[in-house]
Parts: C-alpha cells; sequence; structure tokens
C-alpha cells in the first residue's frame, strides 16, 4: 500500500503570519496522524519563514507514525537531522530564497558529495531519499550512490494533467521501473492532488509514499482535514 505523509509547513506558515501559536503545530500533526495518515512530512528552510528548527525537535516527540525531514543538506540542516533522527531525510537542491522546491538533483554533477551526505544519515540509522527528475541517467547514478529511495518530482505530471495531457505519466512510470530494478524505494511529491493522485497511483509500479502539502491543506479550507486525508488515503488504497 502506498503510504500518505502529509506535510505541514503550511500549517506552520499560518501560525507564523499571527505570531502565537494558533493552530497548533503539533495538535495538528497528532491528529493527521489520528485521522489516518502514515507519515508527517516537515521542510525546514534557513530562514525557518515556515517550519522552525525547533518545531523538528518538538515534532520528534510526538510524531509516532513515519517522519519526514526534506531539505538541502547544508551544515545546519544536517546537524538538525542528525540530532532528531527522523525515519527519513529527503535530499532537496533549495536554493535559498526558493519559495518552493522547484528541480530534482542531478546526480551525476554532485555524486560524490550525494554520496558522503547520505552515508552520514545511514551511518544514524536513517533512511534516506533524493529529491529527482525523471531523467533515467540521474536514476541510475542515484542508485549508485547508495540512497535507500529516490523521490520523483511530480511538479510536470501535475501541470500536464491539468491541461489534459495524461501521457505525460508515461516517463514517471518509466523511471519508476527503472528504479524498481536498481533496487531503489519510491517516493513522489510536488503537486499532487485529489485531482490527480489516483491516476498517478496506478500508473507508478511500487509506489512507496506520497508527500503531499499544499495541495491537501487548500482542499481542507473546503472539505475538511480530517475528510481529506481519508480522502486520499481511499485512493491510495484504489
Amino acid at each position: 500500500m502506498t503510504k500518505l505523509s502529509v506535510n505541514i509547513n503550511k500549517i506552520a506558515t499560518l501560525r507564523n503570519s499571527r505570531g502565537g501559536n494558533v493552530p497548533n503545530l503539533l495538535k495538528v500533526a497528532s491528529d493527521i496522524e489520528d485521522f489516518g495518515a502514515q507519515g508527517i512530512t516537515i521542510h525546514p528552510r534557513p530562514d525557518e519563514r515556515h517550519i522552525r528548527y525547533q518545531d523538528a525537535r518538538d515534532l520528534k516527540e510526538v510524531v509516532t507514525t513515519e517522519f519526514n525531514i526534506e531539505g538541502n543538506p547544508i551544515r545546519s540542516f544536517m546537524d538538525l537531522v542528525l540530532a532528531t533522527k527522523p525515519t527519513q531525510v529527503t535530499l532537496v537542491p533549495d536554493a535559498i530564497d526558493a519559495i518552493t522546491s522547484n528541480a530534482g538533483w542531478d546526480t551525476i554533477t554532485h555524486q560524490s558529495f550525494l554520496k558522503e551526505v547520505i552515508q552520514e544519515f545511514q551511518n544514524n540509522g536513517i533512511r534516506t531519499s533524493i529529491f529527482i527528475d525523471t531523467n533515467t541517467q540521474f536514476i541510475e547514478a542515484a542508485a549508485k550512490i547508495g540512497t535507500d529511495r529516490i523521490e520523483l518530482y511530480t511538479e510536470e505530471f501535475a501541470s500536464e494533467y491539468a491541461k489534459g495531457n495524461t501521457a505525460i505519466v508515461k516517463s514517471y512510470t518509466e523511471a519508476a521501473v527503472l528504479a524498481n530494478e536498481f533496487g531503489l524505494g519510491i517516493n513522489a511529491g510536488h503537486d499532487l492532488s485529489l485531482e490527480n493522485i489516483l491516476f498517478f497511483k496506478q500508473n507508478i509500479p511500487n509506489l512507496a509514499e506520497v508527500s503531499i502539502g499544499h495541495a491537501l491543506i487548500s482542499e481542507s479550507l473546503y472539505l475538511g482535514l480530517e475528510n481529506v486525508v481519508n480522502m486520499y488515503l481511499h485512493k491510495l488504497q484504489g
């Protein structure tokens, strides 16, 4: 079964917009797990404009399902992950001023760097995943680096699917097949939504986990958080 990990960055953004602790990030994370989600994802950035580094430490004491921390492996991020020891770390090549993730890793150019980073995390018992495009050469290089999983960057899929171009999924299917051949676990995320998640799931063999935040929180404004979490779970089981 494909697991649902809910990215709660947007909850932190709402909290930070007024100061204080409303909404309570830890309570929301706990509620999301109670609603059935199998994981919580956060993506702290150096400026801490949504998730703060302290949030990661506090969530470690609250999250009872899979805990996934995403980010660019600068030293401060690596120190946070090593101190927190989540279930999984997802490496994302964010620019410091990026609004949101907008590219996967070039695992050929950065092969040596990524291999060193991944070994450090794995030596501390943390599962590793690399945010990556569907480029088959990058996936092959990811396997050589020694990562446990890849996370397919799905913005292009979501954009094209919304235009009616369902053929776009073919490159993702082929990437997943290749990853399976190399023994890599497959995650996916970015702009996945209630509208496109079932089709994506049906076309990706052995999809282990999806990380969904912006769409899920936005959909919850209309449909309610508990209802939306269960709608995703239903589609992922379909």
